[in-house]
């Protein structure tokens, strides 16, 4: 097993975080989904149920298919490496709690439909990175360029389109990510 020699685990939270989720992924399969619903998933449900707590966190854990997962992962493990090296483990780990704890309040607050999966997270991603080689006082144009791709299109899309994707959540990502890049500058 020399091969084993030249892997290095690069990015601890990230790469966790990958791990994690796919095991939630497995276990989804392995339930009919029902872990998703029981533990992966975040919706109205009882303030009097603990579950409901801990899913405000755990959602970005799980995913509905192989598909949904890869697409998240393959952004989050493009970017997340650099901007964990950038802002630290422990600070992109709070802030990753935090986007996901703002988005399942905000999900139970004005949604009757459950969320789950990275994408806010990849979302917060994406505009944290174009805030790594920011300079004082200046707006960065990637950022721009960014806003307009990926948030007027969420808009749109969630204005538009009928489909089973939280856009609301991917705009609480990336509004999380203005705010963090802008905060920790």
């Amino acid at each position: 097993m020399e091969i084993l020699n030249y892997i290095q685990y690069n990015s601890i939270l990230i790469l966790s975080y990958f791990f994690i989720s796919f095991i939630a992924l497995i276990l989804s399969m392995m339930t009919n989904k029902q872990s998703n619903d029981l533990l992966f998933s975040s919706y109205r449900s009882s303030l009097f149920n603990p579950l409901t707590y801990i899913r405000f966190f755990t959602h970005i854990l799980g995913h509905d298919n192989w598909r949904h997962f890869s697409s998240n992962f393959m952004i989050i493990l493009l970017i997340g490496p650099m901007t964990e090296e950038k802002y630290g483990t422990i600070n992109l780990l709070i802030m990753i709690l935090i986007t996901a704890f703002i988005t399942g309040i905000i999900n139970s607050l004005v949604s009757k439909n459950k969320i789950l999966g990275a994408s806010g997270i990849a979302f917060m991603l994406i505009i944290l990175s174009s805030f790594v080689n920011i300079e004082t006082g200046k707006i960065p144009l990637t950022l721009i360029l960014i806003f307009i791709f990926y948030i007027v299109n969420e808009i749109l899309d969630g204005l538009f389109k009928k489909d089973n994707v939280s856009h609301l959540g991917h705009l609480i990502g990336a509004i999380c990510g203005i705010i963090f890049g802008f905060y920790i500058k």
